[in-house]
């Protein structure tokens, strides 16, 4: 009887610690966790890299503490959906946004911080009951209720996409967690997904696996959404900071997505009180567009409405 009760623990213990483990982010045959390094590069590498800027030097663009009265970076928050109340969200682009409804604490964290009224107001919630990431661009609460520019609900165990010209919290159709720098993930020694980035000018156009274009621009040096790029391989990192180093070779491996438009070659991160501000300056600062090629990423698609990379 001991004995059966003692395994009767056991197994209890051991279910909790599954159902209580972290959502991977996505399948790992995902798109955004494939490494593109051994990818050929993009005809219009050269073309892309100067409409960016070949000399424009990499922004960190997150950190720690505030910068004019804000947070650096994007925030994330993690909740228990089946212990948090749904919220209701009207959306400027109804027609491109999932209706949700939303599980929005009522301790959010906001892009920008809670009493910014400008900027992107990204607001991102990941469910850790049913591995879904809810994300919505432009938040604000207003006498309790909930309004956003867009919205996009991701179930993360699976490779769907958006639906073909949809947006999503992002210019590109794409979601923003899976893209972020992470402190936590930086300080572990290791990232293992693609990263967020922006430029002020895209094309018309959209690539795998965006779904969105955000630009009236046609010209074809210009990058459309989703278009990869990596740092070079022959870049030097001896004697950068451990956690640069792995910021830069996770830019060699699997590269940077243009998901929106903003200021060139600002990288997107998580506001963490451990970022070095200092390190994260000095040493973004020393790569510049000519550190980078655009990559053809059109062989690892298996199917347009898949995120599944070959």
């Amino acid at each position: 009887m001991q004995k059966t009760s003692l395994f009767f623990v056991l197994l209890l213990v051991f279910f909790s610690s599954v159902l209580s483990a972290p959502c991977e982010i996505f399948p790992a045959n995902n798109i955004w966790n494939t490494r593109i390094d051994t990818l050929p590069v993009h005809k219009f590498s050269s073309q892309y890299i100067q409409s960016i800027g070949a000399t424009t030097k990499f922004h960190a663009d997150f950190g720690s503490g505030l910068y004019e009265g804000s947070p650096m970076g994007i925030p994330f928050n993690f909740v228990n959906g089946s212990k948090v109340a749904k919220s209701k969200v009207k959306f400027d682009y109804a027609a491109e946004s999932d209706p949700g409804p939303y599980p929005i604490p009522t301790n959010y964290q906001v892009e920008g911080g809670n009493n910014n009224t400008g900027g992107d107001r990204h607001l991102l919630i990941l469910d850790n009951d049913t591995c879904t990431l809810y994300e919505l661009f432009s938040a604000y609460l207003t006498n309790g209720s909930w309004t956003a520019g867009s919205g996009a609900i991701w179930n993360l165990t699976s490779n769907n996409l958006r639906p073909l010209d949809w947006t999503s919290a992002d210019a590109a159709g794409l979601p923003i967690y899976p893209g972020l720098l992470k402190y936590e993930e930086v300080a572990s020694g290791e990232i293992n997904h693609a990263i967020r980035f922006t430029i002020q000018n895209s094309q018309k156009a959209y690539v795998w696996p965006a779904r969105h274009e955000a630009s009236t621009k046609t010209q074809t040096n210009l990058p459309p959404m989703g278009t990869r790029f990596r740092l070079k391989s022959n870049f030097n990192m001896t004697g950068f900071p451990k956690q640069i180093q792995v910021i830069f070779t996770a830019m060699q491996r699997y590269g940077l997505i243009v998901a929106d438009n903003g200021s060139n070659w600002f990288v997107s991160g998580d506001p963490h009180d451990l970022w070095d501000n200092d390190m994260l300056h000095t040493y973004m600062n020393k790569i510049t567009g000519n550190n980078f090629e655009a990559v053809d990423c059109s062989g690892l698609m298996e199917n347009v409405n898949s995120g599944e990379a070959k």
